[in-house]
């Protein structure tokens, strides 16, 4: 998975530790992802819920409704 480098300021990346801490985290990035959810409101559980399910379009599928 790719990375980046965010900047932060000292204030948030103190409440990002305790916030690893408290929420049992194994990362920064998980503690965002769980805070993210909760705000935007999607279970986790949603993701990959097709997965394996879809398959990829044909040029048959991008032609049928078309006359």
């Amino acid at each position: 998975m790719a990375t980046t480098t965010i900047q932060v300021k000292r204030r948030n990346l103190k409440l990002l530790e305790v916030l690893k801490r408290t929420m049992q985290a194994k990362s920064y990035d998980e503690v965002i992802e769980k805070l993210l959810a909760e705000k935007v409101g999607v279970p986790a559980d949603m993701f990959g819920v097709d997965k394996g399910r879809i398959s990829k379009f044909t040029e048959e599928d991008r032609l049928e409704d078309r006359d």
